[in-house]
């Protein structure tokens, strides 16, 4: 504990840290009532997946795609999104000063609409660490908390501010460290629970389903951004896990230093490209002190 400590000092001590955590980070008070309930095994199984794969077809390992390791501290988060409908993305248990903070996409809590309007906060929102076959082998958490950006909030085609922590109902023993500022060019993986993939060897199978955990790994590269939309600091490995994968972790260096929260294609020189006519690659924020830091600081002293 006294470790942890030192962290939050840490990042008090950091340069407009403290001011961004009063200016730019909202938190919102999740209702738990009934949430546990409702998740039940034959609700999770009745959720729409991607196509199967041509009966003889092959599976397919490699570095864009293959089975992840059972995790204690990776799951999947199950919610009620903004049109009612039943959904999920993936979460990670991070260190932190109240042992109860996991980490995933801003879009995984709160989205507006097709066309950015109507912003609404998702319900039910449950976390299962190590979710395997519709078993739940470490427990479940209950989500008391979520904590966004205030500038995601308003505007959700900013991709860098796509992130959200979340304090969970109980503490954990587990967790993974955490790590603001690094390169985003360094080797990492990425892990997610994706319901749909691309590629036919991939497809139908439990780890491209929802069911089991799924990983992707190389050197990421910068999501430069469609020429009208340019991104900043958005970065990902060659990865065809799908829907599902979204607020997953890129973790290089022995820290969850991103979330996965798109998808982009990328042409041989490493120019943005439409799909179909590039490499896809799966990415999102590269943690930094400016944006990430003021949201763990507030989830993780709650």
């Amino acid at each position: 504990m006294r470790i942890l400590s030192v962290v939050v000092l840490l990042l008090l001590g950091v340069p407009g840290v403290a001011a961004a955590s009063s200016s730019d980070v909202v938190v919102h008070d999740v209702d738990t009532n009934g949430v546990a309930a409702y998740w039940t095994p034959e609700r999770i199984a009745a959720m729409p997946t991607g196509p199967a794969a041509p009966p003889g077809t092959p599976a397919a390992d490699g570095p864009d795609g293959a089975p992840g390791p059972l995790s204690r501290t990776i799951g999947r988060l199950f919610f009620v999104d903004r049109d009612g409908e039943d959904s999920s993305c993936t979460a990670t248990l991070v260190v932190s000063a109240n042992r109860r903070t996991a980490v995933t996409g801003g879009h995984c809590v709160h989205t507006a609409n097709l066309i950015g309007q109507d912003p609404r906060w998702h319900m039910k929102l449950l976390f299962v660490p190590g979710f395997r076959d519709g078993a739940r082998p470490f427990g479940e958490f209950v989500v008391r908390s979520v904590v966004v950006s205030g500038t995601w909030i308003t505007d959700d085609q900013q991709g860098e501010y796509d992130q959200a922590f979340l304090v969970l109902d109980k503490p954990s023993s587990v967790s993974e460290n955490i790590a603001f500022g690094r390169p985003g060019d360094r080797p990492a993986y990425e892990y997610g629970y994706p319901r749909a993939a691309g590629q036919p060897g991939h497809q139908g199978r439990p780890e491209f389903t929802g069911q089991r955990l799924a990983q992707c790994w190389g050197t990421p590269a910068r999501n430069p951004g469609h020429p009208e939309f340019p991104e900043d600091n958005v970065w990902g490995v060659r990865c065809d896990m799908g829907g599902g994968s979204s607020g997953g972790p890129r973790i290089s260096g022995g820290a969850v230093v991103g979330v996965n929260t798109q998808s982009f294609h990328l042409d041989e020189n490493g120019q943005w490209a439409s799909p179909g006519e590039g490499v896809r690659h799966l990415g999102g924020p590269q943690f930094s002190w400016k944006i990430t830091a003021p949201l763990y600081l507030r989830a993780s002293t709650r």
